[in-house]
């Protein structure tokens, strides 16, 4: 890679690390939607304009049936069920859990056919990650009650369906204007629901840097960067960040919050890592998350 493609890809595993770290402070004074709602309203209101003076939404007329598939499926759903689990879950173990998306992807590639059969070492890879995911589930979710971890993994299940819905429906339209176009319909979604959970008073300036950090940082930058790293160094090396960024939930989490690093996020994380890995080694599209 180029200097500037290590620098996207740095900057990159960052930002898409640390939204975990960012929800559960944000959680702990405004709920799910409302959260969901400011993370989306600030982030199409710095997106959409780019979009539109680029001519990248008009081509979405067309798609509006596929546009809209693709929000709920890989926003509006996973953000709020993301959301929703960190009131109980520390953001270290959620990060490290998501990090079984490629594993649900490459499962939903086997089942519905439209990859090249999968042979003996798509199935190991599989059995090795999804084990990883067990050692996490078994040995750090103890007194977790099952609801989050269900969750979290409807959440895994979106970003492996969103990408799909992508490839196959929208490959051919600029994909800032989908981005653009997916987290105004959002906003405009969660604004009675966030209407009705609006925070009684002023939140603390750790959730108000959260709430901007996530919608400035981890989402309209964090987008307008990815593209760049796409067409830096092709899609499917940028694909390599997903499985950096759980990694770096995990240490903000133990860093800034003070959660445990436990053997199950050492032993399940390197299973999940190594399962993903094997499993995807062909290259999947790139997924937009979290």
């Amino acid at each position: 890679m180029s200097r500037r493609g290590v620098l996207l890809f740095a900057a990159m595993c960052v930002i898409w690390g640390i939204p975990y770290l960012m929800i559960r402070i944000a959680v702990r004074e405004l709920a799910p939607v409302t959260l969901v709602f400011f993370r989306t309203a600030i982030a199409a209101a710095l997106l959409v304009p780019v979009a539109a003076l680029r001519d990248e939404l008009r081509p979405l007329v067309a798609r509006w049936r596929a546009l809209l598939a693709y929000t709920v499926i890989e926003v509006a759903i996973p953000w709020v069920l993301l959301a929703k689990a960190e009131t109980s879950l520390s953001s270290s173990l959620t990060g490290l859990l998501i990090a079984a998306t490629p594993l649900v992807g490459a499962v939903l590639v086997a089942v519905g056919g439209t990859h090249d059969r999968q042979g003996a070492r798509e199935w190991i890879g599989l059995v090795i990650g999804f084990g990883g995911v067990a050692a996490l589930v078994g040995l750090d979710v103890g007194g977790v009650r099952p609801g989050p971890l269900v969750e979290i993994f409807l959440v895994a299940v979106c970003y492996a369906v969103g990408p799909l819905i992508f490839a196959r429906f929208l490959h051919d339209v600029p994909a800032l204007g989908v981005v653009a176009a997916s987290l105004l319909l959002t906003a405009l979604v969660y604004a009675p629901l966030a209407a009705f959970r609006w925070p009684e008073g002023v939140p603390g300036g750790k959730v108000v840097a959260s709430v901007v950090g996530l919608a400035v940082v981890c989402t309209a930058l964090a987008f307008l960067l990815f593209f760049a790293l796409i067409r830096e160094v092709g899609p499917l090396r940028s694909t390599v960040i997903t499985y950096v960024n759980p990694a770096v939930a995990a240490v903000a989490g133990i860093a800034f919050l003070n959660e445990r690093l436990t053997a199950g996020m050492v032993v399940g994380f390197a299973l999940v890592l190594a399962g993903s890995v094997v499993a995807t080694a062909r290259g999947r599209e790139p997924v937009l998350e979290p």
